[in-house]
């Protein structure tokens, strides 16, 4: 009798001591109203490839049993599916175990920040709190707290397609400065002109120059026609000075002659000008530099060091020797006079090469960047710069902008392997600028970036703005965008909650502006400064554009306070 007397005593305390126990956790089930909990941001909001929250909540006081420890777990719920973030454990003052305690009393704050990776699939979703309470052996799941409902996407709405291509310049230069010279020499002391120098060759080139090049050449415009005259650095300078003068002018009267010979003495006599030089001790410098006279470095010294005329003449006839080979070798030669016609060769304008760009082969290669650059049709543009591409001198440059015309045109495997080429040929700002944009085209993002980087340009920034955006790092967007207003320059405001900015963005490039999904982007701005009208024009020219938008609208958690209007 005694044994199940105690047998009947100690089944009715383990009942007891579990009631308590269930009474304990139980008590927590009935308050869980009391339980304060906040997640921010609400709705949650996909920033670069995650959904990151912060929770802050309470305890409350009287409410976390003593005993009782609590593993908290942040879920969202989509479809027929789940995921979790870290857990959190909390535990009771008399609880054993790990996890934050909680006093019974006075309750206790606590704030709690995680992030999952986002899938499309998550947009329509549910974020709840899951507790589960233990005690001693026994754990009972508290009621779910509803935290959160959807997922906002606007940060996906980036345009990764947005790339600055660079165009490469051409070096085309529309005048030409140019000269044709011919000489006649004379002998030592002399302004007479010898028969046999109105004989030689250059003297013969210059009539035909003058007759036939010239005529023949419209472009070609004569500017004047110099004749320059030396003497010999020998002797005294006046005169020499003078001896320069009087060559000047034989030099003249020869030319004046040769062009009344051959009828030109009415197109060009006017153009002549004669400019005596006086000792030319440049031309000597230069003839002794050429030479293979045994002491020129020694003379060439005495120039550097010596300014003065007269100084340099006794220094360089004391190295007897040598002086004997600068007389028969170096004087002759500058004892003359130059006949140089001055001209500018005249360039196609930008209206004919323009007309030309049509038939590209018949233009130089500077002429062929150039054309290329003032058509707009795109084939026309290919055309161009596939003949550039092809020529012996072309450089990197044909290919970057055959580039830049694929990727306008759609075509970006061709732009990729073009812009490759260009970046192979050299190495620069805008190589690099496109051959990045073409990389992350094809989802190279890293390398991409390094390429942008690496380019400096401000188009290289801008392009790196759209990789911050899909980082959710708004601010480095912003500042790496510039001054460059676009569709994702807007977006980047609107996330980092400049609003003002965003608009004003949107307003300054029409062509995004315009656009299906500027009016849309515009139209969440709207939403989010609490602008009923704003969201419904902009929304109604957005599906007036793009009618899936509508769908799209209805489900965007951006428009959750004006789904009724």
């Amino acid at each position: 009798m005694k044994t199940r007397s105690l047998i009947a005593v100690s089944a009715t305390a383990l009942s007891a001591l579990f009631l308590v126990a269930c009474s304990n956790i139980g008590s927590m089930q009935k308050k869980m109203a009391q339980f304060n909990a906040k997640v921010n941001p609400d709705p949650l909001e996909v920033h670069g490839d995650s959904i990151a929250i912060s929770i802050s909540g309470k305890f409350p006081e009287k409410f976390f049993a003593k005993k009782v420890a609590v593993e908290a777990t942040p879920v969202l719920v989509y479809g027929t599916s789940e995921v979790k973030f870290k857990s959190r454990q909390f535990k009771g003052e008399k609880a054993t175990g790990n996890g934050d305690v909680v006093p019974f009393e006075t309750g206790k704050t606590f704030t709690y920040s995680d992030r999952i990776a986002y899938a499309p699939s998550m947009s329509t979703s549910d974020l709840k709190l899951k507790i589960v309470g233990t005690q001693g052996s026994k754990t009972v799941e508290l009621p779910a707290v509803e935290l959160a409902k959807g997922v906002i996407t606007t940060s996906l709405l980036v345009n990764k397609n947005d790339g600055k291509v660079m165009t490469s310049s051409d070096k085309f230069v529309r005048s030409t400065n140019g000269s044709f010279e011919a000489e006649i020499l004379f002998d030592h002391n002399s302004a007479k002109v010898r028969p046999a120098e109105l004989k030689d060759k250059d003297i013969a080139a210059l009539v035909e120059f003058l007759s036939k090049t010239m005529p023949a050449n419209p472009r070609m415009k004569i500017t004047n026609i110099e004749i320059q005259s030396y003497a010999s650095p020998e002797g005294e300078i006046f005169l020499n000075n003078d001896l320069a003068v009087e060559r000047g002018d034989a030099g003249k009267s020869v030319l004046m002659d040769l062009l009344k010979k051959n009828k030109l003495d009415a197109t060009y006599a006017s153009l002549v000008q004669v400019n005596p030089k006086g000792e030319d001790w440049a031309g000597f410098k230069s003839a002794m530099e050429k030479s293979n006279i045994e002491d020129k470095e020694l003379i060439i010294r005495v120039l550097q060091r010596t300014s003065d005329l007269q100084e340099r003449e006794k220094e360089i006839k004391n190295i007897s020797k040598t002086y004997q080979e600068v007389e028969k070798g170096i004087f002759p030669g500058l004892r003359r006079s130059i006949f140089r016609v001055n001209y500018v060769l005249e360039g196609y304008s930008d209206q004919e090469l323009k007309a030309m760009a049509s038939n590209p082969s018949s233009l130089k290669y500077e002429e062929l960047l150039r054309a290329g650059s003032l058509v707009t049709d795109l084939n026309t543009q290919a055309a161009v710069y596939k003949e550039a591409s092809a020529r012996p001198d072309a450089d990197y440059r044909a290919a970057n902008n055959l580039g830049v015309v694929y990727y306008n045109q759609g075509r970006m495997t061709e732009a990729k392997t073009e812009f490759a080429k260009a970046y192979g040929m050299s190495q620069n700002a805008e190589t690099a600028c496109n051959h990045g944009v073409a990389t992350r085209a094809m989802g190279e993002m890293k390398k991409a970036n390094a390429l942008f980087s690496e380019s400096g340009s401000a188009e290289a920034k801008y392009n790196m703005g759209a990789g911050y955006i899909m980082a959710g790092n708004y601010g480095s967007a912003i500042n790496t965008m510039g001054s460059f207003k676009s569709f994702n320059s807007a977006l980047a405001k609107c996330l980092n909650k400049d609003y003002a900015g965003a608009k004003a963005d949107l307003d300054a490039c029409n062509n995004d502006n315009n656009s299906a999904m500027g009016y849309y982007l515009r139209a969440i701005v709207s939403a989010r400064l609490n602008d009923a009208n704003g969201v419904k024009e902009s929304l109604a020219k957005a599906i007036e554009k793009d009618g899936k938008l509508a769908e799209k609208a209805k489900s965007d958690l951006e428009f959750r306070n004006f789904q009724s209007k």
